[in-house]
């Protein structure tokens, strides 16, 4: 495309365009490759223990090594490649098969992807800071701690702010998606009408917005842990004794809740994406609709639900009590049925079509027939008996890699699928095959020998002489896995430059919307606004849209309009009808560079705040110098314009009456709340575990109920000031709306005093049970009121700053009869005013 109609942004073939982007595809493309990158980090990592695993003793690596390299393979698969090669395809793909131009927040998904690759970047610098984290990929307690980490555990701790920052880019993502599933789908699209693999999408992002929340609240504590001293996930540590009756009795149990609460629903988060592209590859090169296809999305929905019930089975050989046991064992075993339909549904659909078996065929039906061994496998562990046995050996560790790496064969089936809509050209079908040939020869030889050698105990280097062999056999696998992606990446670049012209639609039976448009896709997707209202795709034109507007007559529900699947003809597209875009000549800006600069200065912030303990200078200066950048950066994103263009007709159900930067607005504050009751469970479960009672021994008589009183008041009527504020700038009341907010500001910042008078004053008392104060890392109880009642005073300070720049607008005129804008803080103000209700009473009366 021209330079002339990318709307600000460079061409292609500039470097500048790939930092000013914040169009969807560019920015899935961004995300491919860069899930790729991490992909060969984490598979040379792999390739290094297996040789250290050839024999049973450290000879390569030595056992710091060792531990390295398997903690940071694990979490650069997992958060680093698995998932973000996924979204890769979704960034480019749901808007077209949903008939958008762009995701709702363009520049919210741009800065997703710059955090997401800032973030590994930080976790790369933590190889260069001492040692990188050695404590498992699950990071359990309190081996996650600075007591039980080598050296200073810089960068330890920089891999948890990694982490932090990829879950930061998570969350904008999935509010992102959200927004964009239920405000800009194409007329008639009934959400059971998407494409499969939007639908997987969609409920995978669901999982996300909560999962990762609790992650987030997990880490969040973990990091303070690290850098102001905390003690959460600490023991006290007297030599080479680990007291485990020391003031936190329930310390590593808490981190396994906090992390499994995540943990299992990201198995999902994994492969839900890639049983999206099996029902997309099943039914393309079948040429049959998904048998079933009803109930393989109730199955999906049903999984997503369960998803949440079964973490504690992580947990069996813990003290938890038997009847909680078998109550997860029982919804272990029940979330394996749904999985049973959806395989059904895959066979059948295969059985009853006529398989063409092309590249993208092959790794989605190699990756069912993975899953379905890695599934069966699980159910083993999901017995309370069998898992006593197995738990801690490698037949666990044989069962994730067929249930997890299942899942990235049918992504790299993606990556075929879609590379001619990507890139306009073919790949080499012969080299996809042998490609195909050689991973699943690879795949097998390096996974499956260790249900044979399972009593290997899993994160050591050391195992019975007697299985050598399986581990060799294993080692070679992994070479043999490694070449296979050697094959693919030589075919994809010579592809790119010299493949055939892959034409609109190079799959017969392919009917999704993203198969209707030119390979690649223009900028703005569509030659004209999609609709579904007639039963299939066309697009109105610029006339066809302003003819409909006033009154269009089409029922807010649309009709039904199979999307996917069915028995196609071989063209399998629809004809344009029109050539005009969304709302006439209304263009979305799809260029800016304060994406990448907010994720570049987070990025230094953190780096710093790895090393503050320290004292070192270099260390508080980046923290410091990044944090007033990143600020500084935010306000100029909030100088441009926030969302895309509205679409003038579109499918907004059940969502139709709730604008667009409200509804994204609602789906944070649903990640939020489940942020709150992390921190908020976290205090209760260690509280009960220490005593409810004995626990007040912990805290100071000075600890009194009146601080926390006043700023109640503060609050609640700053709340009510926010309230004012919007019935002002609706009656176009300038001095009104600019006296409210400026009211809220002060209320603000009177609570944040307040606080820190208190704050002040609890770290200086002097008593016989506290001679020296009481802070942060005095005890539990200090850590748990400090940690909850700040994270609480961060969103304080971050509403303040909202409505800082706001007050500065209505004093400029802004707000005039329109209160939405208002509104908006207004509910992020609300929230943090009924948080702050439940805090109280938690924290200074009971």
């Amino acid at each position: 495309m021209s330079e002339t109609h990318d709307h600000g942004l460079p061409p292609k073939s500039s470097v500048r365009r790939w930092f000013l982007t914040t169009n969807h595809k560019d920015v899935g493309v961004l995300y491919l490759i860069t899930a790729l990158f991490f992909l060969v980090f984490g598979g040379l990592l792999a390739l290094l223990f297996r040789l250290e695993l050839v024999t049973p003793g450290a000879d390569l690596l030595g056992p710091l090594g060792y531990n390295q390299a398997v903690s940071t393979h694990g979490l650069l698969m997992v958060f680093w490649f698995i998932s973000p090669f996924a979204f890769g395809f979704a960034n480019y793909v749901v808007p077209l098969q949903i008939g958008a131009d762009d995701l709702a927040f363009p520049r919210l998904n741009a800065l997703s992807y710059w955090l997401y690759l800032f973030s590994g970047l930080l976790m790369g610098v933590s190889f260069f800071q001492g040692s990188t984290f050695a404590g498992g990929w699950t990071m359990y307690a309190p081996l996650n701690t600075p007591a039980y980490i080598p050296g200073e555990g810089l960068g330890a701790t920089s891999v948890v702010l990694a982490l932090i920052m990829f879950t930061a880019a998570i969350t904008l993502g999935s509010v992102n998606f959200l927004t964009t599933f239920y405000r800009m789908r194409a007329e008639g699209l009934r959400m059971r009408d998407l494409p499969i693999f939007s639908l997987s999408i969609n409920l995978t992002v669901w999982m996300m917005l909560f999962a990762f929340a609790a992650l987030l609240a997990a880490l969040m504590i973990l990091a303070s842990d690290h850098i102001v001293g905390t003690s959460y996930f600490q023991y006290a540590n007297d030599g080479s004794t680990m007291a485990t009756d020391a003031d936190n009795p329930g310390a590593s149990l808490l981190w396994a809740h906090l992390f499994w609460f995540f943990g299992h629903p990201e198995v999902y988060i994994v492969f839900f994406p890639a049983l999206g592209v099996m029902a997309e590859c099943f039914q393309t090169f079948t040429g049959r609709r998904l048998v079933g296809r009803k109930w393989f999305i109730i199955s999906m929905v049903l999984v997503a639900l369960q998803s949440f019930l079964v973490w504690m089975h992580h947990m069996f050989l813990t003290g938890i009590n038997l009847p909680i046991k078998t109550v997860f064992m029982a919804t272990t075993i029940g979330i394996s049925l749904p999985f049973d339909l959806m395989v059904f549904s895959l066979v059948y659909t295969m059985a009853k079509g006529r398989v063409r078996f092309t590249t993208p065929f092959l790794f989605s039906l190699g990756g069912l027939i993975l899953f379905i061994v890695g599934g069966i496998t699980g159910v083993f562990l999901g017995a309370i008996v069998l898992d006593y046995q197995f738990r801690g050996t490698y037949w666990v560790v044989a069962h994730f890699h067929y249930v997890m790496v299942a899942g990235v064969t049918a992504l790299v089936g993606g990556l075929y699928y879609w590379f001619p809509k990507i890139t306009g050209r073919m790949y080499d079908e012969r080299l996809g095959k042998l490609h195909f040939a050689v991973y699943f020869v690879g795949f097998n030889l390096l996974y499956f020998p260790m249900f044979v050698a399972w009593e290997t105990p899993r994160r050591v280097f050391t195992y019975p002489a007697g299985l050598q062999l399986w581990h060799s056999m294993a080692t070679v696998g992994g070479f043999v896995l490694a070449v296979s992606f050697l094959v693919m990446f030589y075919n994809l670049y010579v592809s790119l430059w010299r493949g055939e012209d892959a034409g609109e639609n190079p799959w017969d039976y392919a009917t999704s919307a993203e198969w209707s448009v030119p390979s690649p896709p223009p900028l703005e997707n569509f030659p004209g606004l999609p609709s579904y209202a007639d039963g299939s795709l066309s697009f109105l034109s610029d006339e066809a849209v302003r003819r409909r507007l006033p009154g269009s007559g089409v029922a807010a529900d649309g009709s039904g309009a199979e999307t996917d699947g069915g028995t196609a003809t071989a063209s399998g597209t629809p004809a344009a009808t029109g050539t005009a875009h969304e709302m006439g000549d209304e263009h979305a800006s799809h260029a800016s560079l304060w994406p990448f600069l907010i994720a570049l200065c987070g990025f230094v912030a953190f780096l710093g705040l790895s090393g503050v303990r320290t004292g070192s200078t270099v260390y508080v200066a980046l923290a410091a110098v990044g944090g007033a950048a990143t600020l500084c950066s935010l306000v100029g994103l909030a100088r441009e314009p926030f969302s895309a263009p509205e679409m003038a007709i579109a499918e907004r159900w059940p969502f139709a009456r709730v604008e667009r930067p409200k509804l994204g607005l609602w789906f944070f504050l649903a990640s939020d709340i489940v942020l709150f009751g992390a921190f908020i469970g976290s205090y209760a479960f260690v509280r009960v575990a220490y005593g409810w009672e004995a626990w007040h021994e912990l805290i100071p008589a000075a600890h009194t109920t009146m601080p926390g009183l006043v700023n109640t008041y503060l609050l609640l009527t700053s709340s009510f000031l926010v309230v004012l504020a919007m019935v002002a700038a609706e009656r176009g009341s300038r001095r009104g709306t600019t006296a409210a907010l400026a009211g809220t500001v002060a209320l603000g910042v009177g609570f944040l005093v307040n606080k820190a008078l208190e704050w002040q004053h609890l770290f200086h008392i002097s008593s016989g049970q506290f001679p020296e104060g009481w802070a942060l890392s005095t005890n539990i109880a200090s850590s748990t009121f400090y940690l909850t009642t700040g994270l609480h005073g961060a969103h304080v300070v971050v509403g303040l700053l909202i409505c800082g720049y706001m007050t500065v607008r209505a004093w400029n005129g802004a707000y005039q009869g329109e209160d939405r804008a208002i509104e908006y803080f207004g509910l992020y103000w609300h929230f943090v005013d009924i948080v702050w209700l439940v805090l109280f009473p938690l924290f200074y009366i009971l």
